[in-house]
């Protein structure tokens, strides 16, 4: 007889056999009669509906599916055009907005189909296209985001439209104007997901307001995206850039990494929010998978027949068959550094952002080198580094941040001195903006976008200082200021939910943590190890710091779960002032640095999730 004595709290299953872990798959459905990109989608994995799009040109086709082949349905009856927002099912949809035809302007018009056809409903009340919707059916739904300008065009929205089933109401705006967003969900629980020059911010929709919440593993544009609520989606496709397979599934607090589609490709529709299922099911529909080539590829997401059995973070059992206690979720005793792709030139204190498999590096200082500070980028595919456009100022000791599509680099030294300059990277090339208020330097890293940047501390000059500036993507303005005055600290998060952990506080280093909420900074939990030059990576809730100074160079690794910091695995060579990516916990690399000398050292932080057997006595 199995005797569990004193767990509390949890109910605890008991199993002949463990339980399989989420396992969630993509697999071939019927293609499209006419292959296309950004067109509408609504309905569900067995009663889809798919409308206007781009061949080239845009145009007014429908087509319905029924779970294994698409038909062709009675055309739209206004102007053809692609990037519409769409919801509802497949006998019960709306479109709404988009790009028309070879001009490009952005529309008004409505339409709403019966099942059979199409008939012209009441405009939005904003000219858009290229955003997201949200709504399960053709009497209640949401539209938001998109481009509002007449042509191409290049002017982002934030508005957020409600459709009560015959007029459309303003809401609430999200919090950063954006396009090219997936969406889902209902119209008083939906997602944002990424969009445009908005890389890695997502937001949640609880039909009142629009709230920040954590940053996806690989940012991608025009990507697609199905959910049930703001606790359950899925984003899948898109273009990273190149295009891209990954999926990920939303739970509500963390964004997952899941199984790959088939092909990868940019989804660009506005139109998914009608998809049933969230992260159990979606159907992801036509695209391009290369420049100019359009497909007519479907691919059919779902959830594991067993789904009773499906693991979930947090589960416990005992498994009667080994007389085994168990549990699931992230192991963060299995996190480990591993080898990656050395820097095609060594330095230490660069500027770093981006994910573990798309990093860059740029900037820092080799005193061996001409000129010493360094302007080279460098960017990282997961395995090697390309050489990619100069800064404008090299400069080291900067604040580096965003992703390897949408970085910024600020503050520093240069060959003059200390600097506020500030320059954007936008994929290929480095443009100058504008300086920040306070020149600094001795800053390993910000947190947040181009678009909401926040940095913290550095000294101006020595001693520390605990200035804070954020950067909005045009304008530096004074933030309040941190309660413990510091430089070379790791920080991290977003500009909604960031972290100053550890650095310098003369006359010595400190342990003091604090959060950013936005407006103001609360201390939390110390870490357990005061240093300098130390890097960090993740959000506010599940974070890393990695190597740094103490009187000598350390190896040292914590970890914090939102509750404790807990000692980990060590680099395997002491350092710091790296470079880093910022995106994550669970995977990170860290570039460069220094020992006793400048080094092109690179090492990536992998967290496995799995069973643990659990111990009890």
């Amino acid at each position: 007889m199995a005797k569990l004595k004193n767990i509390k709290g949890t109910a605890i299953q008991f199993l002949d056999a463990d339980p399989i872990v989420y396992a969630g798959s993509w697999s071939s459905g019927g293609a499209l009669n006419t292959a296309r990109t950004a067109g509408g989608l609504a309905g569900s994995l067995t009663a889809g509906l798919y409308f206007g799009g781009n061949t080239p040109p845009s145009t007014q086709l429908s087509e319905e599916y029924n779970g294994t082949a698409w038909a062709n349905g009675n055309n739209m009856i206004e102007a053809a055009r692609d990037n519409m927002y769409g919801f509802g099912t497949q006998t019960s949809a709306l479109s709404a907005g988009g790009s028309v035809g070879a001009t490009g302007n952005k529309s008004k018009l409505v339409e709403l189909y019966n099942g059979t056809s199409w008939t012209a409903g009441t405009d939005i009340n904003q000219t858009r296209a290229a955003g997201g919707s949200a709504g399960s059916s053709l009497t209640s739904g949401i539209i938001f985001g998109g481009k509002d300008s007449t042509g191409p065009g290049n002017t982002d929205n934030a508005d957020t439209e409600y459709w009560n089933g015959s007029t459309w109401a303003q809401l609430a705006d999200l919090n950063t104007a954006g396009a090219y967003m997936a969406g889902g969900g209902t119209y008083n629980s939906a997602l944002c997901s990424v969009g445009g020059n908005r890389p890695s911010e997502n937001e949640s929709w609880n039909g009142t307001s629009w709230s920040a919440i954590a940053d996806q593993n690989t940012f991608r544009d025009q990507s697609g995206g199905a959910a049930d609520s703001n606790t359950s989606g899925l984003i899948y496709g898109g273009e990273a850039p190149p295009v891209t397979n990954k999926t990920e599934s939303w739970d509500g607090t963390t964004w997952t990494e899941v199984n790959d589609m088939g092909t990868a490709r940019s989804i660009g529709s506005g139109g998914s929010g009608g998809q049933s299922g969230g992260a159990t099911s979606a159907l992801g529909v036509g695209g391009q998978i290369a420049p100019g080539a359009r497909t007519g590829l479907t691919e059919e997401w779902s959830f594991p027949p067993s789904a009773t059995s499906v693991l979930q973070e947090g589960d416990l059992w005992f498994n009667s068959s080994s007389s085994t206690l168990k549990g699931y979720g992230a192991s963060f005793s299995t996190g480990a550094w591993a080898s990656g792709g050395s820097l095609i030139q060594s330095r230490n204190a660069a500027g770093g952002a981006g994910t573990q498999t798309t990093a860059l590096i740029f900037g820092g200082a080799n005193p061996a080198v001409s000129p010493n500070r360094i302007a080279l980028t460098e960017e990282y595919n997961g395995s090697a580094f390309t050489e990619r456009a100069d800064l404008n100022t090299g400069r080291n000791e900067g604040a580096g941040g965003g992703t390897s599509t949408a970085a910024i680099f600020s503050f520093g030294t240069e060959a003059s001195g200390l600097s506020n300059k500030a320059e954007e990277w936008n994929g290929s090339s480095w443009t100058n903006k504008t300086a920040a208020n306070t020149a600094r330097t001795n800053i390993v890293q910000g947190f947040g976008t181009t678009e909401a940047f926040v940095v913290a501390g550095g000294d101006t000059p020595y001693p520390a200082a605990n200035k804070v500036e954020l950067y909005n993507g045009s304008s530096w303005s004074e933030q309040t200021e941190i309660n413990t005055g510091r430089q070379n600290a790791a920080e991290l998060g977003t500009e909604a939910a960031g972290m100053v952990a550890s650095g310098e506080a003369p006359p010595g280093n400190t342990v003091n943590v604090e959060f950013w909420n936005g407006s103001s900074w609360t201390e939390t939990t110390n870490v357990n190890t005061a240093r300098t030059r130390v890097l960090g990576s993740g959000i506010q809730s599940s974070a890393i710091i990695a190597g740094g100074y103490t009187t000598t160079n350390v190896a040292q690794t914590e970890s914090w779960n939102g509750t404790s910091w807990v000692e980990q695995a060590d680099f395997s060579t002491a350092r710091q002032m790296g470079g880093t990516s910022v995106a994550s916990s669970l995977a990170a690399t860290m570039a460069g640095g220094y020992t006793n000398t400048r080094v092109a050292i690179t090492e990536e932080w992998t967290v496995s999730e799995g069973v643990l057997t659990i111990t009890t006595s």
